[in-house]
């Protein structure tokens, strides 16, 4: 049997596991849930190996249940009515880490499922970040960067071409160790069968041809606030294009199956009458997704800079996410009403946050970034600066520092949790 591969999210199951009855262990499809899962279980059953496992999640379910704890119910949303049975079972028992739940897709809203709330602890698993797969030096590490006064320094790394493949490549455990042209083909495979095996169970499934022309154009808009309309307009069907309204349902489907990700707007105090933007920005869960739906191979990236800046960003983004999940934090971006960007804002849940900008590299990118920093710092309220922990331009370089004016600028294969 293959070695587990630890995860950074290892730490929040066991700590979840002391706390709550249950841990909800979500995320999309070929992304370790079962895995690491399993490597925290003590027992388990798999909802999706047989039918009549389902059938008896409804009419039986204390016999799939019973077992050695942390019990593992797999794919639980393949008999939403389990949930109940599970909190009703965690209630009688009274005691934390009874079951762990694991699920590729978020069942419709039911009024007559229990919230779950004081016994499910949710956690998300995503693709591996390049310190999981082994890709980075680890010479800055992330927590540290909440700390006021911290200077940091690293040479060495990745080159632009290793970072193409790194965001063809993907983070999915399954394939981080193949050949690039087979963990390719597996990577499209999965993008094509997106709206035939991912979408499969939800309510008012996709038409397969309309989800790829959707996919394509969210892939073309990544990392950016594109609206419902341009989405559309870019989705081609051999008919035209597809309806915002019918954008607006996929993009839900999508989100269900944690395949993408809005990355949320920041809203600060700020000092003028400057006002902040609302839109998010459009990610799926990895980059790879979207070089997929294009066809693009590295080489294809590195003959066309600004997009892979673009996916670079994304690949950045995918990364503080996981690395946010472990300083009980989130991740954010921000635009103002004079186009004042900051590509991510990491907030603590005590309020300390840090500001991040992503540039793939060059002086003159860097120098925008260090003066679109500056800018956020001077419009923000006094309260807002009081926790400010540290400002960082994050590059595809091979060389970190502080600079003199205390702007970190980090290279993305340096960053450890």
């Amino acid at each position: 049997m293959k070695p587990y591969e630890p995860r950074l999210i290892d730490a929040l199951i066991e700590r979840k596991l002391r706390s709550a009855g249950a841990v909800v262990l979500r995320g999309p499809r070929a992304v370790g849930k079962t895995t690491s899962a399993l490597h925290h279980a003590a027992s388990s059953v798999r909802l999706d190996q047989r039918k009549d496992l389902i059938d008896a999640a409804e009419l039986t379910p204390a016999t799939l249940l019973a077992g050695p704890v942390p019990r593992l119910v797999d794919e639980w949303q393949l008999a939403p009515s389990i949930w109940n049975s599970i909190r009703a079972e965690i209630d009688a028992r009274g005691l934390p880490g009874q079951f762990i739940l694991t699920g590729s897709a978020a069942p419709i809203e039911d009024k007559t499922r229990h919230t779950g709330a004081g016994r499910m602890a949710r956690l998300t698993l995503r693709p591996m970040t390049l310190f999981e797969q082994g890709k980075t030096t680890g010479q800055v590490r992330f927590a540290n960067l909440f700390t006021r006064g911290t200077t940091v320094e690293g040479m060495g790394g990745a080159d632009i071409p290793a970072y193409a493949s790194l965001i063809v490549k993907g983070g999915w455990p399954a394939w981080h160790g193949l050949d690039i042209a087979v963990a390719m083909d597996a990577i499209r495979d999965y993008v094509d069968n997106i709206a035939d095996v991912d979408l499969r169970s939800l309510e008012g499934r996709s038409e397969p041809i309309r989800m790829a022309a959707l996919l394509k154009s969210l892939a073309r808009n990544i990392s950016t606030e594109a609206s419902l309309e341009k989405l559309a307009a870019e989705s081609e069907i051999p008919s035209g294009s597809l309806s915002t309204p019918t954008v607006r349902k996929y993009l839900d489907q999508l989100t269900r199956i944690f395949v993408l990700e809005e990355l949320p707007a920041w809203r600060p105090h700020i000092r003028s009458s400057i006002r902040a933007r609302v839109k998010p920005k459009w990610h799926f869960v990895d980059p790879s997704l979207a070089t997929a739906a294009l066809g693009v191979s590295p080489d294809g990236l590195l003959d066309d800079l600004n997009t892979m800046g673009l996916l670079f960003e994304s690949m950045v983004v995918r990364d503080l996410r996981v690395y946010a999940d472990g300083v009980d934090a989130g991740v954010f971006h921000y635009r103002d009403s004079t186009d004042l960007e900051i590509d991510a804002i990491v907030e603590r849940r005590d309020g300390a946050w840090i500001g991040v900008e992503v540039k793939l590299g060059g002086e003159r990118a860097v120098g925008e970034a260090v003066a679109n920093l500056a800018k956020l710092r001077s419009r923000l309220t006094e309260t807002r600066l009081a926790q400010l922990a540290s400002l960082c331009v994050i590059t595809g370089g091979q060389t970190s520092f502080t600079r003199p004016d205390g702007i970190h600028v980090i290279a993305l294969t340096h960053l450890r949790p």
